[in-house]
Parts: structure tokens; C-alpha cells; sequence
């Protein structure tokens, strides 16, 4: 009875850690009461069909909370990757934020709580509704399907294998989110040269009064333009993740 739920707490350790921060179901505005139900069914599910790497039975009791914290981190390791790489679609919509000149403003964010930019949190829902509608949820569970598959219950990869990962995840979040909004801040390169030339040209043209409605109104264009794209970054964050996750 102990080796079961000790393969039990091991699993729910996993899920747990990975759920706790994982977008959308780690967020605020989920209920506590469905994140706890959710962890709890699928530790069920996967504690019947998950390996185990060890014998329950020979775990004393400072080895059994070593295994508990290994899986707790490993399961933000893989957690904090898949953040990281969701994340680039808002980081793509800041960097356009700030040509835009919506710096100072700032909404309250109902996915997370807190404050955040008006396109940056706009772009993110409609990332969400795609990603959902491309069935993105399936991709989490895949995640936790095949970390047991390459690291049963009780094995965990390494501090430096996790930490790898997650330098990547970064690395790949600014190179992807850079490349998203290129195509914008591009456009916003050509707008400030044109108003820069029509400075010279009119002179008592107020460019600071011309420039901002014309910013604003060029990044909502160009950002509706290349919305359609975002979608095609869902098949794309799911190829970085099989190359970055400790899988």
C-alpha cells in the first residue's frame, strides 16, 4: 500500500509542478478547485500507465522526498520551457507595442491577474482561441506522456540536461519573437525615415503631432495583417519543443 502511494505522490509531484506553471491552466484565472481535480485525474491515469523506474518497496524515507523534489523539478523544468516558447507571440507584440508608443499603457491582464500592454494582451487571446482550435491542449499531455516514456517514475534527467533546456527555451523565445514582428518593425523603420524626410521637406510641419496617430494606426494594420501568420507558429513551437524538452 506505502509503494503505491509513494508511485501515486511521485507521479502528482510531476504533473503538479508541471501544471503550476504551465499558460493557461497555471493561470489566476483558473480556479484552484479544477487545477487540483485536473493534476489529481490525470496523476490517476498516469500512475496505471506510466513506468516505474524504481523499487517502491527499498525507498527509505530521506530518498523518497530526494525523488519528490526531483520530480517536482523537473516538472517546472518542462513547465517553465513550454512558457517560455507561448510567450513569444506577446513578447513579438511588445516589441511592436513600443513603435507603436503604447509604452505607459497599461491594462489589467483577466489571465493572469496583472497588469499588462492592450496588444500584447489582445494578441495572446487570439493566440489562445488558435491554439486551442488547432487542439495545442493535446501537445501538454504529450508532453507528460512522453516524459514518462523517457524517464519512468522516479528518474529524472540531470540539473545540467534541465537547465540546457531552459537556455534554450530563452534563446529560442527572442530569436522566434524577433522574427514575428521583423516584418513590422520594418515598416516602422520605412515610416520613421519617410517622416524623418518630411521634416526636412516641411519644416513647420508638426511631425510629433503627425506621428502619433499615424504609428498607432500603421501597427494595428500591419498587426491584422500578419495575424494570419500566428497560426502557422503553432506547428513551429511544437517542433522547438521536441528539440528542447528533456524528453
Amino acid at each position: 500500500m506505502l509503494e503505491t502511494l509513494l508511485s501515486f505522490a511521485l507521479v502528482l509531484t510531476r504533473i503538479s509542478a508541471f501544471f503550476l506553471v504551465l499558460p493557461v491552466f497555471g493561470w489566476q484565472a483558473i480556479p484552484v478547485q479544477i487545477k487540483a481535480a485536473l493534476a489529481v485525474l490525470l496523476s490517476v491515469f498516469f500512475a496505471i500507465v506510466a513506468p516505474v523506474g524504481i523499487d517502491p518497496a527499498g525507498v527509505s524515507t530521506l530518498s523518497a522526498v530526494l525523488l519528490l523534489a526531483g520530480e517536482a523539478t523537473y516538472g517546472l523544468a518542462l513547465g517553465l520551457i513550454v512558457v517560455l516558447l507561448f510567450s513569444v507571440v506577446k513578447l513579438s507584440a511588445h516589441f511592436v507595442e513600443r513603435q507603436m508608443g503604447l509604452n505607459l499603457a497599461n491594462v489589467l491582464d483577466p489571465l493572469t491577474n496583472e497588469e499588462g500592454k492592450p496588444l500584447g494582451s489582445l494578441v495572446e487571446m487570439l493566440f489562445i482561441l488558435l491554439f486551442f482550435s488547432a487542439n495545442g491542449h493535446h501537445l501538454f499531455l504529450l508532453i507528460i506522456s512522453k516524459s514518462y516514456a523517457a524517464f519512468p517514475v522516479g528518474v529524472v534527467p540531470s540539473i545540467d540536461v534541465l537547465t540546457d533546456g531552459v537556455i534554450g527555451a530563452g534563446s529560442a523565445m527572442l530569436v522566434a519573437s524577433l522574427r514575428l514582428a521583423a516584418p513590422i518593425l520594418a515598416a516602422f523603420l520605412v515610416l520613421m525615415v519617410t517622416l524623418a524626410l518630411l521634416a526636412r521637406l516641411v519644416p513647420e510641419m508638426n511631425i510629433l503631432f503627425i506621428s502619433m496617430p499615424v504609428r498607432m494606426a500603421m501597427g494595428l494594420i500591419m498587426t491584422s495583417m500578419f495575424l494570419p501568420f500566428v497560426n502557422g507558429f503553432i506547428t513551429e513551437m511544437a517542433e522547438w519543443m521536441a528539440k528542447l524538452l528533456p524528453l
